[in-house]
């Protein structure tokens, strides 16, 4: 004889069968197993791999297990009661509804709570292999060349693994995963196992906090992901002419181990010195205005103008020390003064220090 292990996974209308539910079905299962007990389930859609109790006959089981979850007087318990009503009936880990001094159907009552008594609940017990929590950060489509494959390969990639998705959404003019602050969205993605993004900052925030990422670059932007993690060193990332299905499988292992996260660190760590350099070249510009006015010229213009004049000497040696750091590809044009004032003003920046310099030569 067996045991026929049922609970609110059992009955597909009544719409609230769980995680827990399910663990602590699995739990029995263990038990009854242990103790050489054959038994089946009792599963509804979507659960599969058991039977359907209505169809069952009482006659080929001897206890009936009646697992977790609320349990009252009502119509579904009632026809279910009726149905196995030659067998011993066990009700464990339920919550009873009303009190059991007034209402009690089961042979051997192992509560989790009722008037009577309170137990923990067993799926304390359980033991759980526990799956990556993996971060899905995907830029909305904006008409990028590798777009829709590299939304596809992704797809592919989570359908052939088992993880716990959360997608994340990084803007915040807008957001979709109902995340209300550059706070919100970075502590999220700094508590995933890794992330799987298509995003540049889902790449930088990720690496920033030590989490490895496959970052699929979709080719708009001028490869700005891929240029980023170049510049730091991350090899996780893909475009449309390196990737493949076994590499995002074979990118997906390696994220997942220490070695990957020690990487992460080391990229994080190298782009936060040299990014150092941006918060100097800022300040410096700001504690020296004539150096703001010489990264401000327009490269284009400038280009032109030495061209125009190439190969010739300058007569203001002064005027020489100034701009050569803003023409870095040859010398300066031979011109006068008031030439290369014009030259300057044409870029549409004020260059009023420049000026009174030029006026006491």
């Amino acid at each position: 004889m067996k045991t026929l292990v049922a609970g609110w996974f059992s009955f597909f209308n009544y719409g609230s069968a769980t995680a827990g539910d399910l663990l602590a079905a699995e739990l029995v299962g263990d038990w009854l197993e242990d103790i050489g007990c054959p038994y089946d389930f009792a599963l509804d859609p979507p659960f599969q791999g058991g039977i359907n109790w209505r169809f069952a006959d009482p006659k080929d089981y001897s206890h009936i297990v009646f697992v977790c979850g609320p349990f009252c007087d009502s119509k579904e318990t009632q026809e279910f009661l009726a149905h196995f009503s030659g067998c011993r009936m066990i009700g464990l880990n339920l919550t009873m509804i009303q009190p059991v001094n007034e209402w009690n159907p089961f042979d051997v009552l192992i509560e989790r709570d009722s008037s009577a008594s309170v137990r923990p609940d067993m799926v304390f017990l359980t033991h759980q292999k526990l799956v990556p929590v993996v971060g899905i950060c995907l830029v909305e489509p904006y008409g990028a060349a590798f777009e829709e494959g590299a939304y596809a390969a992704i797809q592919r990639l989570v359908e052939s693994r088992e993880m716990a998705i959360v997608n994340i959404d990084t803007r915040l003019d807008t957001n979709t995963t109902g995340l209300c602050s550059s706070a919100e969205i970075e502590s999220l993605i700094a508590r995933m196992d890794m992330v799987i993004t298509t995003r540049l900052h889902g790449t930088v925030l990720s690496l920033k906090n030590g989490v490895p990422t496959i970052s699929i670059d979709p080719g708009g932007d001028s490869f700005k992901i891929e240029k980023q993690t170049k510049k730091i060193g991350w090899n996780m990332t893909f475009t449309s002419t390196n990737i493949t299905d076994n590499k995002l499988q074979e990118a997906f292992d390696y994220c997942l181990t220490e070695a990957a996260r020690k990487k992460a660190k080391e990229c994080s760590e190298l782009a936060k010195q040299m990014a150092v350099e941006i918060q100097n070249e800022f300040i410096t510009a700001f504690d020296h205005p004539d150096q703001l006015i010489r990264h401000n010229v327009c490269h284009d213009s400038v280009q032109e103008k030495y061209d125009e004049s190439k190969n010739k000497k300058t007569n203001n040696k002064r005027i020489y020390a100034d701009l050569q750091h803003c023409i870095p590809w040859g010398e300066l044009p031979n011109q006068n003064k008031n030439f290369i004032l014009k030259k300057l003003i044409n870029t549409g920046h004020n260059f009023t220090n420049l000026m009174r310099k030029l006026g006491n030569r």
